[in-house]
């Protein structure tokens, strides 16, 4: 379970990475789930990545995305 501040910063990132992925925010939610990436990491570093700006959270998460091996 996530507080209401994880949620909304969650939903945050989705549509962030989104737009740089060029991607409906379903698949990117797929992605991001699947991989375990919002839960294991979006939702429990949430006190450290909430303090990034925008382009580097998303490059940081795209980035361990591809760690995961998935091509986006």
């Amino acid at each position: 379970m996530c507080t209401e501040k994880e949620l909304n910063f969650s939903i945050f990132v989705l549509y962030s990475l989104a737009d740089k992925w060029e991607k409906t925010p379903a698949e990117v939610y797929r992605i991001l789930n699947d991989t375990g990436v919002l839960d294991d990491y979006i939702i429990s570093c949430y006190d450290a990545l909430h303090t990034l700006g925008k382009e580097y959270l998303v490059e940081d998460v795209s980035e361990f995305v591809r760690e995961k091996g998935v091509r986006i």
